[in-house]
């Protein structure tokens, strides 16, 4: 079963990625395959919201439970559709050189077609969904501004990106 985790330093403070992870009802503008949100139900501390997701011949819709603890950490957990169970959790957390993600995924569809499709191509969409993140928040605070440019650990196509 795909799962995935990561660690990395960007430049900007926790509260501007927790905020711009959080905003989900604008992935489609930046994340790849996500093709469509709909925000069933929004709190200041979770929302239920629907996500369709397309790759290849395969579109998809799920409703997941996305809990909010600002600034701190955003837990998405499977609520229906097609997986069997998923699990996402991001953490932030103050870091000299602005702040510390962590993110862990790890999930399974029902459909063994779908699980042998995304198994081929998972750890790239994984690095390109960071990527998007790290774009979008370049659009949307500016270059960053603590520390240093892309952020410790990012790759030299992140950087450029």
């Amino acid at each position: 079963m795909p799962t995935h985790s990561e660690r990395r330093v960007l430049n900007y403070t926790p509260e501007q990625i927790f905020d711009l992870v959080a905003d989900v009802g604008s992935y489609p503008k930046f994340l790849p395959w996500c093709a469509n949100v709909r925000v069933v139900s929004s709190t200041a501390s979770e929302l239920l919201a629907d996500l369709t997701v397309g790759f290849g011949p395969f579109r998809e819709t799920f409703r997941s439970r996305v809990t909010l603890d600002r600034p701190r950490t955003i837990r998405v957990t499977y609520e229906k559709g097609p997986f069997k169970y998923l699990n996402n959790v991001w953490t932030f957390t103050p870091d000299a050189n602005g702040c510390l993600v962590d993110f862990f995924v790890d999930f399974e569809f029902r459909s063994r077609l779908l699980q042998a499709a995304i198994g081929v191509v998972f750890n790239e969409a994984v690095r390109l969904m960071v990527s998007a993140f790290i774009r979008r928040a370049r659009e949307i605070y500016g270059p960053p501004v603590l520390g240093g440019q892309a952020g410790a650990g990012a790759t030299a196509a992140e950087r450029s990106a």
